[in-house]
C-alpha cells in the first residue's frame, strides 16, 4: 500500500516539473540524479532521502514542506526562471 504522503510528493513534483516544461530525465540530470530517478519517484517506485527532497525543492524555489503538502495552491502556479 502506497502512503498518502508518497502520493502527494509524487504529484507535487510532477506538477512543478510539468509547469516548467522539464522532462523527468532532464530534471534527473539537472539535479545530478541517475537518469530514471524522477521517473521512479513519480511512479512511487522508490523512497526519497531528505537530502534529495531538499535538492528538488531548492531547484524549484519552494520550501521543502510544500512538496509534502496535499493540494498546495502555491505549487500550482510556481514556475522557475531559467538561467
Amino acid at each position: 500500500m502506497i502512503s498518502k504522503l508518497k502520493e502527494t510528493l509524487s504529484e507535487n513534483i510532477r506538477i512543478l516539473r510539468e509547469k516548467n516544461n522539464i522532462t523527468r530525465e532532464q530534471l534527473s540530470l539537472i539535479l545530478g540524479f541517475e537518469n530514471s530517478y524522477i521517473s521512479k519517484l513519480e511512479r512511487k517506485k522508490i523512497n526519497i532521502t531528505i537530502g534529495r527532497l531538499d535538492k528538488i525543492a531548492e531547484y524549484f524555489g519552494v520550501p521543502t514542506y510544500l512538496l509534502l503538502m496535499e493540494n498546495s495552491i502555491l505549487l500550482s502556479s510556481k514556475t522557475i526562471e531559467k538561467q
